[in-house]
């Protein structure tokens, strides 16, 4: 078969990719996404906004459900999913039509097929509605994204556990969701079911959840979803799973107590993810992978292969959309001729539980095991006077700074907001300033920023 020609060709509509795409089309280049099913990738479809909206859900019920407490008197307060999913869906689709316009009003040509390499730089697309297309192109742009990992657990497999995408197309509340995994994608849906009215159970492997947090974090965090009534098991193994994930479940683990039998109505499998780099002949493009699969990459993210990128997951970057918007820059302007480099980045993350878990820079296990001194200012939400007029106090946020000059070299906060409040401060790292300027600044009151006035009051300096 006769193949086609197109200058640069990205392998996958997901965040960095279809930025990179809309760019480069824009500039006149002639430029083909090849899609297999989520027109803009896993983000607005089936990953952080469509989970957000349902978080948001979640939010109105517990409100409901506490309204007294705010000195409103309701019935009874009743859940459907059906209507939780109907909205969800309604932004989707919504966001999936802003997409379509966007590949048309910037020329980029979004073809909808499953991709393999044949030979470098040659690509056969498998189209979905039928028939085959191969694509030659100059430069590719592998934008791949992952999977939700299925532990090798015997019985896991076979019991049909959901992942992030079955569960949010669920249309009735499970009647006891056990949840695999004690990290964001797990955290999340596992608080947001509760507040829907499950029982909700979390099995986590590892000593602590978010083992990237501090454990000061992690503690509180485990404390607040304890208190909502969630079941919180750590240091958990799971050695056997029997039944059908929908209907009944029994999962036997080891656990420091002692050996249980957890029984319940679904499984959740959030156990981390699994890059999509298998089984589309990138050996054939000279595209090498590390043993856990992922796509070797220099610091400018070009791969083994001659005029071959990688973004986002697949590449190692760290598991976030905005993480895949930066290496998206970092290649339109190295392609300009620009010298951009992922080593040093600050990567803000933001956990949306409810409170929030947010942190960029350096946390104090990061300070610890590198042997950098800190110094750590921290205060209670509760000091916060905007937490009392909202009713949310729990949590507290935190600061380290260098001792030598004050400078602010990381942040954390659980609380309501967290990832707005930790946005000011990074903004403050990246200006390379002292803590001073913070603790100085006239913010707005009453407003959860207005705490970054407390904790850096908080620091005891003999100078500044």
């Amino acid at each position: 078969m006769s193949s086609e020609f197109c200058r640069n060709v990205i392998i996958g509509s997901g965040e960095g990719g279809k930025y990179l795409a809309w760019h480069l089309a824009q500039s006149g280049e002639p430029t083909m996404v090849l899609e297999r099913r989520w027109i803009g990738g896993s983000c607005p479809n089936i990953n952080c906004l469509p989970a957000k909206n349902e978080i948001w859900s979640a939010k109105v019920a517990d409100l409901a459900h506490h309204a007294r407490n705010f000195g409103t008197i309701t019935g009874p307060v009743s859940i459907d999913m059906e209507g939780v999913r109907r909205r969800k869906r309604e932004m989707v689709e919504a966001l999936v039509a802003i997409h379509v316009n966007k590949y048309k009003s910037t020329g980029a040509e979004l073809v909808m097929g499953e991709a393999t390499f044949v030979e470098p730089k040659t690509i056969a697309v498998r189209l979905n509605d039928g028939g085959q297309r191969t694509i030659a192109a100059e430069r590719i742009f592998l934008n791949l994204g992952t999977h939700a990992a299925i532990p090798p657990v015997p019985g896991l497999q076979e019991s049909s556990p959901m992942t992030h995408i079955e569960i949010l197309e669920l249309d009735r509340l499970p009647e006891h969701l056990i949840v695999i995994g004690g990290g964001y994608v797990g955290l999340e849906f596992a608080q947001a079911y509760r507040r829907f009215g499950s029982k909700v159970t979390i099995l986590q492997r590892a000593a602590q959840l978010i083992p990237d947090q501090d454990a000061d974090i992690a503690e509180e965090l485990q404390r607040i979803l304890i208190s909502e009534g969630i079941d919180i098991l750590t240091s958990v193994e799971i050695t056997q799973v029997k039944g059908h994930s929908g209907k009944q479940v029994s999962l036997a683990v080891k656990t420091p107590q002692g050996e249980k039998e957890i029984n319940g109505s679904h499984i959740l499998a959030a156990a981390g993810r699994v890059p999509n780099t298998s089984g589309i002949g990138l050996e054939l493009a000279g595209v090498k992978l590390t043993p856990k699969g992922w796509i070797q990459v220099n610091d400018r993210l070009e791969t083994t292969a001659a005029n071959v990128w990688a973004i986002g997951e697949c590449a190692g970057s760290p598991q976030f959309t905005h993480a895949s918007l930066d290496d998206f820059r970092i290649i339109r302007d190295n392609l300009a001729g620009g010298n951009r480099s992922t080593r040093d980045r600050l990567m803000p993350s933001c956990l949306f539980t409810d409170p929030q878990v947010a942190r960029v820079g350096l946390s104090e296990n990061e300070a610890k095991n590198k042997g950098i001194p800190v110094e750590v200012a921290r205060v209670p939400m509760a000091s916060v006077l905007r937490t009392r007029t909202i009713g949310e106090t729990s949590g507290f946020m935190k600061a380290l700074l260098s001792p030598a000059d004050g400078r602010i070299l990381g942040f954390a906060m659980i609380g309501a907001e967290a990832g707005e409040v930790m946005t000011v401060v990074q903004m403050a790292i990246q200006a390379n300033a002292n803590y001073t300027v913070l603790r100085d600044a006239v913010i707005s009151h009453p407003t959860m920023s207005e705490g970054l006035n407390v904790l850096f009051s908080a620091v005891k300096r003999s100078k500044g």
